[in-house]
């Protein structure tokens, strides 16, 4: 059977409707011989990486190699305690591969309870059944708002359109007939029939885009494109300084080569900040595990990041701000129409639409069905038009074609009918029009010259989370703009319930042009009466301006704009084609969710920032260490041991608590240029008083075993210079963060106090002179580096 391409057009050439024996579905024999023929949509849900993914991406990196190689070497040519960083390299990765396996676990958790379970017809029976339970030639299903999975043959069709811009990005959607193909990745939004499945699994069109669309990501990430970047530059330092200590130790050390490859290695491990890689995807990964726990479905992680960098959020009305019922308030007739009369049209319009929207689910609840009126055609609702309609044989013979709808869209300019529903929409209520007209439905216009007959006056639920929400938003400076189908003043009365304030604008008043569009845009507030394509219009003219958009909704005509928007937010309930292009699900339907979500982007941005400072730093003062022996032509001052020691307390603990703690610091972008501003001046001001230190040392100490008490006194100087940038770095101050700091000079002093440990780490401060010395120096580097650092926020604000 042809492929059909998503690009290509369409050639409705293959067998097309199904026989009439048929119209119930397969049977149950026929569907357990397609499965025993393997003819299943079998395509895996891919929400994550595999376990197999994971450990490869945490093991298998070039900084591990590099490590992995010198630490085989040092347990070969020194001490264990000389290998420490290797243990700690293995325990690191262990915690990476856990954290992540738990977040994927979590995440595919989420995917399960968030699948959409497709409408089969099986025995002449409708059945839901998961996406993967679909064989071939199984009769599917579809309503407003569904996904098409699996490719297809239209069997049945009653006013179906399909949007296939996903696919071919062709905005318009296109009616289908019975016989015509329809491609899995589209989605339906106006009317309902059925296809029957052509191709499934890896076949239809759908593997491909479920495979990308779901893919567990860490990938497209400022934060983490930007340690990419610092990466690189580390590498392109690391390899010079790396050759020129080899060949010095080795010149200097000629007489203790194990020794030399000690100091060697010492030098190079340091400058290596594997770590920060490492606690980049831990806080992401702990991130996705505290948002499931909140039922939100991330469907690719740097979404957590993005949102926590939105300033600009695009509200749907329905379902967002307001819940998905409705409730009718009041019946208006118009032209002293009879209300009894009324009634029956609108029970019969409810009860002619198989698949009703929230507004006509309300009238069904309000006016049940006439037995004797039968539905001989019908106009599915679309929000491109604003109306739905149908054409009925009336109990008494009678014939009358009904609209149901907006009334600014169906009543000409200056109709007394308008005046009311201005008057209504102000209180907030939603107002639905009643006409009869004498044109048939497939007519073009069918609404020119209709009577209008009677209003109807719906209540819409506000979400009890809204208001707090919207005040939360306001409270981070995120600007939020309402964006809805409805009536503008309508919408503008909800928005101004929930305490957003602003112009409200009708968009069918808006200006075309992009420029003219966001200028607009920056001015209102709430903007009602916005066409499916006009929505992702505002996403792009927000963006042409400088704005990073989110945009939530739940309905089919949010998902071009869904997909167009830096981040897209769906509800649960929402259509599946909504959840099938948003990066972020909220599973409960609760908006008040989102919160929660730039809470912890900012938690991940503003903690990998500080800690960020602290690796660069050790890396630019173990590059200019080197550099510094490399000119003097002395020998490395550190054991690897020592920089083991002094990572570990100045850096890995540390880091990993800040990581994780609270953080509600707003997202700023250039991360690079705002991590490198502070740790080049901090790794020069350490790496220059530790060297001094050590100089100072050798025209201090003599002897055969003056090399221990001139490391003993360069590592006092580097850990206190270290703990000063940790303590900056710790800012503001809390009891924990105070504890944290204090702890670590406690571990150190221990080291220094103990025998046993003195000999592990081969410290000892020999003499008074020296090791004050060493305070002193690291004294004035602590003042060198508060000063510069404020020189560095004056000189080059963030």
């Amino acid at each position: 059977m042809t492929h059909i391409d998503a690009g290509a057009e369409l050639d409705p050439v293959h067998p097309v409707a199904l026989p009439e024996s048929r119209s119930g579905g397969l049977t149950g024999a026929e569907v357990a011989e397609r499965v025993a023929r393997g003819q299943v949509n079998d395509v895996p849900v891919r929400s994550s990486r595999s376990l197999g993914e994971i450990v490869r991406a945490n093991v298998f990196t070039r900084f591990n190699a590099i490590i992995g190689v010198l630490w085989l070497i040092m347990l070969f040519v020194a001490p264990i305690q000389d290998s420490l960083f290797g243990f700690v390299i293995l325990a690191n990765t262990g915690i990476g591969i856990v954290q992540e396996w738990r977040a994927k676990q979590t995440l595919d958790s989420l995917a399960v309870i968030g699948e959409s379970r497709p409408t089969v017809r099986r025995d002449g029976t409708a059945v839901e059944v998961p996406t993967s339970g679909i064989v071939l030639d199984d009769l599917v299903e579809i309503g407003p708002g569904d996904k098409v999975v699996v490719d297809g043959v239209c069997a049945e069709a009653d006013g179906l359109e399909i949007d296939e811009s996903l696919l071919t990005g062709e905005a318009d959607p296109v009616v289908k007939r019975s016989g015509d193909p329809v491609m899995s990745g589209s989605f339906v939004v106006a009317g309902g029939g059925a296809f029957r499945a052509t191709k499934v699994g890896r076949e239809a069109y759908a593997a491909q885009l479920a495979e990308e669309a779901s893919r567990f990501t860490l990938v497209h990430s400022e934060l983490r494109t930007g340690i990419s970047t610092i990466l690189k530059y580390v590498t392109w330092m690391m390899v010079p300084a790396a050759i020129g200590l080899v060949v010095t130790q080795l010149v200097v050390k000629s007489d203790a080569l194990k020794d030399a490859v000690a100091r060697t290695v010492g030098g190079i491990i340091p400058m290596v900040p594997e770590g920060l890689v490492l606690l980049t995807s831990v806080a992401f990964a702990i991130g996705v595990i505290r948002l499931g726990r909140k039922q939100c479905l991330v469907q690719e992680l740097p979404a957590i990041e993005g949102l926590a960098r939105v300033d600009t959020v695009c509200l749907d009305k329905t379902g967002t701000l307001t819940e998905g019922g409705m409730d009718v308030t009041a019946l208006r007739p118009l032209g002293g129409a009879d209300e009894t009369y009324v009634r029956r049209v609108l029970g019969a319009l409810g009860e002619s639409d198989p698949r009703p929207n929230a507004s006509l689910q309300a009238i069904i609840d309000a006016y049940p069905d006439s037995e004797e009126w039968r539905c001989v055609e019908s106009l599915p609702f679309s929000s491109a038009r604003k109306y739905s309609g149908a054409s009925f044989s009336e109990g008494d013979g009678e014939a009358s074609t009904w609209l149901l709808g907006a009334p600014d869209v169906l009543l000409a300019d200056g109709d007394p009918a308008l005046a009311e529903t201005e008057r209504l929409n102000e209180q907030g209520l939603r107002v639905l029009l009643l006409t009869r007209t004498t044109r048939d439905l497939d007519d073009p216009e069918p609404a020119r010259g209709a009577r209008p007959t009677a209003l109807v006056v719906l209540e819409q639920r506000l979400r009890p989370d809204a208001a707090g929400t919207l005040g939360y938003f306001a409270e981070q400076d995120v600007r939020a703009k309402v964006i809805s189908g409805d009536n503008a003043v309508s919408v503008g009365a909800v928005a101004a319930k929930l305490g957003l304030s602003g112009t409200a604008v009708d968009a069918r008043r808006l200006p075309a042009e992009r420029k003219a569009m966001a200028d607009a845009l920056d001015e209102g507030t709430v903007f009602g009466r916005v066409t499916p394509q006009q929505k992702r219009d505002m996403v792009g003219a927000l963006q042409s301006k400088g704005h990073t958009v989110a945009m939530t909704g739940d309905g089919v005509n949010d998902v071009l704009a869904l997909k167009d928007a830096d981040i897209g937010v769906s509800m649960g309930s929402g259509s599946e084609a909504t959840r099938a292009v948003a990066q972020i699900v909220l599973l409960d339907n609760s908006f008040a969710t989102l919160p929660s979500v730039v809470a912890e982007g900012r938690r991940v941005i503003g903690n990998i920032t500080r800690v960020a400072t602290l690796f660069l730093v050790k890396t630019v003062y173990s590059v200019l260490l080197a550099v510094l022996v490399v000119c003097w032509q002395v020998e490395y001052p550190f054991l690897p041991r020592h920089l083991t020691l002094l990572s570990t307390l100045t850096i890995g603990v540390p880091a990993f608590f800040l990581a994780l703690a609270p953080n509600r610091e707003r997202a700023r972008p250039h991360f690079v240029r705002r991590v490198m501003r502070y740790s080049i001046p901090g790794g020069v001001v350490a790496g220059t008083a530790t060297f001094v230190t050590y100089l100072i040392a050798r025209h201090h100490y003599t002897g055969p075993d003056s090399l221990e008490a001139e490391t003993s006194a360069a590592t006092l100087t580097l850990f206190l210079v270290s703990m000063w940038v940790l303590a900056i770095i710790a800012r503001p101050y809390t009891w924990w963060r105070v504890a944290l700091v204090a702890s670590m000079g406690v571990a150190f002093l221990l080291v220094l106090a103990v025998p046993a440990l003195q000999t592990f780490f081969a410290l000892k401060l020999v003499g008074m002179a020296m090791p004050w010395t060493a305070v002193a120096v690291a004294v004035v580097a602590a003042a060198t580096l508060e000063l510069t650092w404020k020189w560095v926020d004056r000189r080059f604000p963030a």
